[in-house]
């Protein structure tokens, strides 16, 4: 069962990504004691120092998550700066696309129109140069602001965002359909 343990316990820290999992909820998820669940979590962060690994486990403010090591760093780099002559994902698209229309916005406004968790395609875009950081909002927590950047015009070939097209105007449908539906 041990190993099945640091199976699972990699690949739930895989899938919260930098979000990471607190003691509890990782001990809550497992059914086991929050000290036995540290003694796993500190066996694995053992087994993930080796040299032979690409990622490692750290634990910052009491919550775990994994981190590529410092010696991949530079391959990283590479990858996303060839991957900026790549095709863009239709999650890609859909973020570049919302920030454009909505710019400047912060994370949380882009993951609730897209209803998905965005932090990895915001640092990837981030990499690529199509999007910055554009200040802080004035919110609890400050968020951080995001807008496109030149180099999303060059690779959209835009003279400016005045040449996107107009977003379709969704309020005199729902109209119409309202009126249908009441009319009977």
């Amino acid at each position: 069962m041990d190993k099945e343990i640091y199976a699972i316990l990699e690949g739930l820290l895989f899938i919260v990504g930098d979000e990471g999992l607190t003691l509890e909820l990782c001990s809550e998820i497992l059914m086991i004691s929050p000290e036995i669940c540290e003694t796993y979590l500190n066996e694995l962060q053992q087994q993930l120092s080796s040299e032979s690994r690409g990622v490692e486990l750290v634990s910052y403010g009491g919550i775990y998550k994994l981190i590529s090591k410092p010696f991949i760093h530079v391959y990283a780099e590479r990858l996303f700066t060839m991957n900026k002559t790549k095709t863009l994902s239709q999650a890609a698209l859909e973020t570049l696309a919302i920030i454009a229309y909505k710019q400047p916005i912060t994370r949380v406004e882009i993951e609730e129109i897209r209803g998905v968790g965005s932090e990895m395609m915001l640092r990837k875009l981030a990499s690529r140069d199509l999007i910055k950081e554009a200040g802080r909002a004035e919110l609890p927590g400050k968020p951080i602001l995001y807008e496109i950047t030149n180099e999303f015009l060059d690779v959209f070939k835009l003279i400016s965002l005045e040449e996107l097209p107009d977003l379709p105007d969704f309020s005199e449908e729902n109209d119409f359909e309202e009126e249908e539906l009441f009319s009977e």
